[in-house]
């Protein structure tokens, strides 16, 4: 069996480094790639994917998994040797389903589709990017039945980014979010709102940038396996264990923008580097889901970067940086600011009440495109119409609203909703860890967050996709996923900035 596990992930490395290739020159292709290359860009990319695929459907692979598969007996089924068989022959069966030309075509879609959302935002223009997203419908269509699924055409999307997870699940959670979650919002509507106005002053963007990459350092982000640049649209990218980058975007007249962008950011990275050494280069080497990925990112965002302790260390050195805009701003109304609960246009820039909201209009829309109970052409509208029902806002341009995002050009549809599920997860998980780490606030405060990100790198981040998301949660928490963790700490939060609502 040594010998055949040794030869297995030989060959599952081989097509980890051709999509490790493809995913540089998708990195490249959101940060320094100039415009006139996406054409070219988006062919190389469809060459190296197709390949990958090739590779990972090839006959020697999937003999070696099944003669493996049938020489486990002794082994744990958590070890290295079971993970990786159950792990590469599901991403095997998967793969087999889907022809290599539909990947083929999948990666040229999305490459031309990046290009012309970029051209879309920026000219206000959803014409433009409309036929493309036509395009990628269609072909995750064709994915889904190519997959197969028992209940509905959208959970074979959304299985594959959070593994067991259904259509109905998603529903019914957002549901009972909703439930809970209105009362808080109209109650907190009719609070008095914190002055945020100071935010909104201009900050430089070079001081902007210096000081993130100091948060990014002080959090524990290796900068010795990871780089900061600018895009569109702030994300990560994990070319190997060693190899994690991350962006965000700048606002010179809204504070926030970059440092929680960069800190959501980061936190996805972190997970990444934290994953077992030895698991490199094999399908191990990543995330568990989507959601527990999200998880980490909303934790060092949110729980770790809005709260008091964090802003009792650095909020000082932030004034220093930025005596002009915050000399006559104190603590407490800085902190206030930064969590203020107000609708807002842009899902990134949301506060935690509503953000969720956001993820329950772009499910709804994208679960009516699979069904095709909504058409292409309809969807500003669409949009427009339930951002006005549930957020109370109407957008003011396209850009602002339909094309904010850049998750639809990607053609990851079945995505959406694992942000929802990370905000759950990640409340959850912090929660925990200031049970086992009675002293965590305090070290916050202090500026210290080795504790936390090593209760994290124990608990979650070292096991990369040897265990699913629920697995992780069952061991680190005693339970699987639950509402009442999160609620529970936006109940304590909010409490203390709108005393009135609570």
């Amino acid at each position: 069996m040594e010998e055949k596990f040794t030869e297995l992930r030989r060959l599952l490395a081989r097509v980890g480094d051709l999509n490790a290739a493809a995913d540089v020159l998708e990195w490249d292709q959101e940060t320094y790639m100039p415009p006139g290359a996406a054409a070219v860009r988006a062919q190389q990319i469809a060459t190296l994917r197709k390949l990958a695929h090739e590779y990972l459907t090839a006959d020697e692979i999937g003999n070696l998994l099944s003669d493996l598969s049938a020489q486990l007996n002794g082994h744990a089924p958590d070890s290295l040797e079971a993970s990786l068989i159950r792990v590469s022959r599901r991403d095997y069966d998967r793969a087999t389903r889907v022809p290599a030309r539909l990947i083929a075509e999948m990666a040229e879609a999305v490459g031309l589709a990046k290009h012309a959302w970029k051209m879309a935002r920026e000219t206000n223009a959803f014409d433009t990017f409309a036929p493309h997203l036509e395009r990628l419908v269609e072909l995750n269509l064709q994915k889904a039945e190519a997959l197969g699924y028992e209940d509905r055409l959208y959970d074979a999307l959304l299985d594959e980014y959070e593994l067991g997870m259904r259509t109905s699940d998603v529903e019914r959670i957002f549901e009972s979010l909703r439930a809970e979650l209105v009362p808080i919002v109209q109650a907190i509507a009719e609070q008095p709102q914190p002055d945020d106005s100071f935010l909104h002053r201009h900050f430089d963007s070079r001081k902007q940038w210096n000081f993130t990459l100091e948060v990014l350092r002080d959090l524990g982000y290796d900068f010795n396996r990871g780089r900061q640049d600018v895009s569109a649209h702030p994300f990560s990218t994990s070319f190997a264990i060693t190899d994690v980058r991350v962006t965000t975007r700048v606002n010179e007249n809204y504070f926030p923008t970059a440092l929680f962008g960069s800190m959501h950011e980061a936190g996805h990275a972190m997970y990444e580097q934290g994953i077992d050494p030895s698991l490199e280069r094999t399908p191990l080497a990543a995330g568990t889901s989507l959601g527990m990925h999200e998880s980490q990112s909303r934790l060092w965002e949110n729980q770790v970067g809005r709260s008091l302790a964090f802003w009792t260390h650095y909020y000082p050195k932030l004034r220093q940086i930025f005596p002009e805009q915050l000399s006559d701003v104190s603590l407490e109304a800085f902190h206030r600011a930064l969590n203020r609960v107000q609708p807002s246009l842009i899902r990134v820039e949301a506060d935690e009440v509503t953000y969720n909201l956001h993820i329950m209009l772009r499910f709804e829309l994208e679960n009516a495109l699979v069904e095709r109970q909504i058409a292409i052409r309809d969807l500003p509208d669409l949009w427009n119409a339930r951002m006005e029902e549930y957020l109370g806002i109407l957008p003011d341009s396209d850009a602002n609203g339909v094309l904010q995002d850049i998750h639809w050009s990607l053609g990851t549809l079945g995505y959406f909703p694992t942000y929802a599920l990370g905000n759950l997860m990640s409340a959850q998980l912090f929660g925990q860890a200031k049970e086992d780490v009675p002293d965590l606030d305090d070290q916050i405060a202090s500026g210290r967050f080795d504790g936390l990100l090593g209760w994290l790198r124990e608990h979650v981040h070292r096991y990369g996709r040897e265990l699913t998301a629920t697995q992780i949660l069952e061991r680190a928490t005693g339970e699987g996923l639950q509402a009442r963790s999160w609620l529970a700490y936006i109940r304590a939060r909010y409490s203390h900035i709108y005393p009135g609502a609570f």
